[in-house]
This record gives structure tokens, C-alpha cells and sequence, in this order.
């Protein structure tokens, strides 16, 4: 080897031989990507307007924000639950002076009507063969009555009346042709002298006497619930209205109490006025409602009450008069089961309920708030006292077989009606119908003008309380708002 060769290979060394190509690494299983965090749950809108309204209220602004919506709110509270609660009674006093006591009225006259046409039916047959003129006009004009008023009760026995009207009306309807078809059959007998006809007109007073007076007297009372509880409806104090009052013109002093302490100024003129607003629907709220209520009572107590037992006397005198009567047209035909005439004891069971310190008189007398209700109520009593020794004597006369004489005592010699001068039965009962009859007309007069009081009291509170509990709140939104613009 050359020299030039040797340093030819230290210059320049041979390569190494290339390594063999390492294999490549085993496959790796690729790692999941990590799941996002799951966000926070988020509370409830409740609790955020808590938190919120706690971060509010830790600056002055916020307070005075979170004060002023309370503030407001509690006014609008007050005048809606007024609105409300003034509302509701005074549409249930409206009912019970244009709809339930009218009805109450109509039903009380129904049963009159039924009994006083009872009554003169059997007066007439007293009188013979040909029927008196009048009457048979009164007979007449008391079924009329008692025909528009049934159908009156009718049309309004579906709206706010109940089941227990609706069947008193039906079963008046059927059994009133009913009725009035035994009494013509009385009469066609009576004026042929047939003895049939007393038959026919004891019928036709049982009928009057065991269904028909009992389902008059079931609407009357039906009418009469109706009638008191359209009183409760209206006279209980409005306590909700009153309590929201009160509670918002205390927030409204606290406030103005609050910022006095914190400004210095005296007076914030929206919360003055919201103050105003409050105060003068709270007053109208107390005196309003306290006159109403005392209208309704006074109603109530003068006039509902002497109604109910002028009407209850009434209609007493009418079946103790349609007894007496009857005694003699069935000329003890029918007796009770120790022996006494059916027809008069049941006229003395009507007398005891209608004198005495405990009758009916009595009562109405009681009740007689002023000496134009008094005076009728004394001239019925005397006459009832007058009726009753004028029976004792017919009685007598009839109990002595003198059935003429009798029959002049109770009828009258003037006719069925009794002429002028003629000490009958029938002159003293005329005598104390009459008396009721002034003595109902005064007092549904009483009536109304206490109702029409009571409720005129509550006239434009609803809607005055409304306006002015919206403008309470503006004022009490604008106040805080005045407050607020001092922080900007």
C-alpha cells in the first residue's frame, strides 16, 4: 500500500456499515378526550331575586328601590281587596232592596192572597144563593194576585232562588185550578139550595188549609233565607281592606319617617300624597261601610222584622175569620177527636196566636219604632179583643139553635160584609185587616228608607278607592324616584 493510500484511509476512513432499520413501536391505544365540567346548577328564580335583592340592599339606591316597589304594591293590595270587598256588598245590598225583600214581599202576598180568597169564598156561600157583588169581586182579585205573583216568583225561582222555591211554585200551580174549580162547584150548589155545596167548599178549604197554605208558607220561608242571607253578604266589616290599610300607612310613615332621618327634609311631596291617598280610602272605607251597615241593621231590625210578624198576624186574622166562618157552614159536621167543632177550635187556636201579651200584636207592637207604626197596631189589637167577645155571642146563639141570629153576628145584617151599624164578626175583622194593612205600608216604607240609606252610603267607594290607590302608588314611585336622582 502506497503512502498516498494509507493517508488516503486516515484522512478518510471507510463508513460503517448501515445499521438495520428498527422495528416500529407497538400501537398505542388513543386516550378519551376528558368529559366538559358540568356547569353549576342553576337556582331557582326565587332564590336569584333574593340574592339580587340582597346585593341591592346593600347600597342606599337599592334600599330605596326595594322600599319603594314594597310600598307601592301594598297601596295597590289596599285599594283592589277595597274595590273587592266594597263591591260585594253593595251589590248584596242592592239585592236586598231591589230583589230579595221585594220577593220576600211577593210571597208574603201569595199566602195572603190564598187565604183572604179562602176567606171570602166561604163568606159569600153565607150569604146565600146569590153571592154578594163585592164579594165575589174580592175573591176574584185575590186569586189575580195571587196568580201574577206566583208568576213573578216563577221567573226568578231559577236565578239565585233553590230547589225549595221552584217546588212550592210548581205545586201552587197545579193545585190553584184545582182550587178554584172546588169553589165554583160550592157555588153552583149553594145556588140550587143542594146541601152538596158545603161539602164541596170543605174540600175545597182542606185543600187550601193542608197543601196549599203549607207550600205558600215554604216559599214565603224560602224567600225569607234568601232575604237574610243576601243580609249577611252585605253588613260584615270588610277586615281584609282594613288590615292592608292600615299596614300601608304605616309602610308609607316608616318611609317618610326614614328619609326625614337620613336627608333632613321634612316632607317628600309623592309620599305625602301617597300618604294622603291612603288615609283618605281608609276613612271613606271606615265611615262609609260603618253608615252602610248601620242602614242595613236598621232595615233589618224597623222594618224586615215588623214585616215578618205584621204579615204573620195577617194572615193569622185571615185563617181565624176563614175558621169562624166555616163553623157555621158545616154546622158541626166535623169535629175534633174530643168532640169540639174542628172548624172552631182551629179559630181559637188562631186568636191565641194572634192576642195576648205574647201574640203576634203584641210583638208588632214591640218592634213599632214610632207612633205612626204604633197607632194601627193598637187599633187591630182593640178590634181583635172586639172580635172575640162578638164570636162568644154568635157562638152562643148558634150553640142555642137560633142558627139566624148567629149567622147576623158573624155576616152581619148589612149583607156578608156587614151594613152600617151592624155588630158582626165581620165588621171587626174588616176593621183589624185594615189596621194591618196601614200599619205594613208604613213600615215597608221604614224599610226602604233605611235600605236605600245603607246603601247609598257605599255609593262610588269600589271605584274612588281604585283611582286613588293608583295614584297613591304613582306618588309613592315618584317620592323614591325624587330620592333616587340624588345619586346620580
Amino acid at each position: 500500500m502506497t503512502k498516498g493510500e494509507v493517508e488516503a484511509q486516515v484522512t478518510h476512513p471507510p463508513a460503517a456499515p448501515e445499521a438495520a432499520p428498527e422495528a416500529p413501536p407497538a400501537a398505542q391505544p388513543k386516550a378519551l378526550p376528558e368529559p366538559p365540567p358540568k356547569a353549576p346548577a342553576r337556582e331557582p328564580a326565587w332564590a336569584e331575586g333574593v340574592k339580587r335583592l340582597r346585593k341591592a340592599a346593600t347600597t342606599e339606591p337599592g334600599r330605596l328601590r326595594v322600599i319603594g316597589a314594597v310600598v307601592a304594591a301594598l297601596v295597590l293590595a289596599f285599594g283592589a281587596v277595597t274595590t273587592w270587598e266594597t263591591t260585594s256588598r253593595a251589590d248584596a245590598a242592592d239585592r236586598v232592596l231591589h230583589r230579595s225583600q221585594p220577593l220576600s214581599a211577593d210571597a208574603a202576598a201569595i199566602y195572603r192572597s190564598l187565604a183572604d180568597a179562602n176567606t171570602a169564598a166561604s163568606t159569600g156561600f153565607l150569604g146565600g144563593g146569590q153571592e154578594p157583588a163585592d164579594i165575589r169581586e174580592r175573591y176574584q182579585r185575590d186569586i189575580e194576585r195571587a196568580s201574577e205573583k206566583l208568576a213573578t216568583a216563577a221567573a226568578n225561582a231559577g236565578s239565585g232562588g233553590n230547589g225549595s222555591s221552584a217546588a212550592a211554585i210548581s205545586a201552587l200551580n197545579k193545585l190553584l185550578p184545582q182550587y178554584t174549580s172546588l169553589i165554583e162547584r160550592a157555588r153552583a150548589n149553594n145556588r140550587q139550595g143542594l146541601p152538596l155545596g158545603g161539602a164541596y167548599l170543605r174540600y175545597a178549604n182542606d185543600t187550601m188549609q193542608t197543601r196549599m197554605l203549607p207550600a205558600a208558607e215554604k216559599l214565603y220561608k224560602a224567600e225569607n233565607q234568601r232575604l237574610d242571607d243576601d243580609y249577611a253578604d252585605a253588613e260584615p266589616y270588610p277586615w281584609a281592606a282594613l288590615s292592608l290599610g292600615a299596614l300601608a300607612l304605616a309602610a308609607l310613615v316608616w318611609t317618610q319617617r326614614r328619609n326625614y332621618r337620613r336627608t333632613n327634609r321634612v316632607f317628600n311631596a309623592g309620599l305625602l300624597a301617597a300618604s294622603t291617598a291612603a288615609a283618605v280610602v281608609l276613612l271613606w272605607l271606615v265611615v262609609g261601610h260603618t253608615v252602610a251597615r248601620s242602614g242595613l241593621s236598621t232595615s233589618y231590625d224597623d222594618g224586615v222584622r215588623s214585616l215578618t210578624v205584621l204579615n204573620d198576624a195577617r194572615i193569622s186574622s185571615l185563617k181565624a175569620r176563614g175558621n169562624e166562618n166555616l163553623t157555621l157552614v158545616s154546622r158541626g159536621a166535623e169535629t175534633t177527636e174530643e168532640g169540639k167543632d174542628k172548624f172552631d177550635t182551629a179559630y181559637q187556636q188562631q186568636m191565641r196566636r194572634l192576642a195576648g201579651d205574647s201574640g203576634l200584636l203584641a210583638q208588632a207592637a214591640r218592634l213599632a219604632d214610632d207612633d205612626a207604626g204604633k197607632r194601627p197596631v193598637a187599633t187591630a189589637a182593640d178590634n181583635v179583643t172586639v172580635w172575640k167577645d162578638r164570636h162568644k155571642s154568635a157562638r152562643a146563639s148558634d150553640d142555642a139553635g137560633r142558627y139566624e141570629a148567629a149567622l147576623d153576628k158573624v155576616i152581619g145584617s148589612g149583607g156578608a160584609k156587614g151594613g152600617p151599624g151592624s155588630a158582626s164578626t165581620g165588621e171587626s175583622f174588616d176593621n183589624v185587616d185594615a189596621a194591618l194593612d196601614t200599619a205594613l205600608a208604613h213600615e215597608q216604607r221604614e224599610f226602604q228608607r233605611a235600605a236605600e240609606d245603607g246603601k247609598g252610603a257605599m255609593a262610588g267607594l269600589p271605584v274612588g278607592a281604585a283611582v286613588l290607590a293608583v295614584l297613591g302608588a304613582t306618588g309613592a314611585v315618584l317620592g323614591i324616584g325624587r330620592r333616587l336622582s340624588e345619586y346620580r
